[in-house]
């Protein structure tokens, strides 16, 4: 039997770009994460890591860029910063964004997960993304989101 994945679907009353832009720019995703920060050069092989916003040396989660397609879809794997390539601590996450009348269908899919990863993302990604969903519908996003991160 292969590993679980998790799949999050959550409509964001926003333009594709602003979605898009929310995903990977470090200052727009330090609000909703709650003082972490998603950094890379996002093209396709590069590095991105989940960075502490006050200490960019403190990363929490790793990983590669495997396509980036704006702003339609960008796929990532995720893991341990020390992790390598077909490391079984490695997983791999799908951000797939659609339109939709006038709002954005986003997808998360986060795959061959580890029974420890699923138990953390099947909490975490539902708030996170409801999060991004409030940032960018009224500008602030879930205190409770960001609390829970920031401290």
């Amino acid at each position: 039997m292969g590993k679980p994945d998790f799949i999050y679907t959550i409509y964001i009353k926003a333009k594709p770009e602003a979605v898009w832009d929310a995903l990977r720019d470090p200052e727009l995703t330090r609000l909703f994460w709650g003082w972490h920060r998603n950094a890379s050069d996002w093209r396709p092989g590069a590095r991105w890591e989940h960075q502490d916003y006050d200490d960019p040396q403190a990363v929490h989660v790793a990983g590669e860029v495997v396509v980036f397609d704006p702003p339609r879809r960008l796929v990532l794997t995720w893991g341990p910063p020390d992790a390598a390539a077909g490391d079984d601590r490695v997983s791999r996450v799908t951000f797939e964004l659609k339109p939709f009348e006038d709002a954005v269908r986003l997808t998360v899919r986060h795959e061959e997960l580890d029974p420890a990863t699923l138990q953390g993302i099947s909490a975490g990604w539902p708030a996170i993304l409801s999060s991004l969903k409030s940032l960018l519908e009224t500008g602030t996003p879930l205190a409770s989101t960001t609390r829970r991160w920031a401290g």
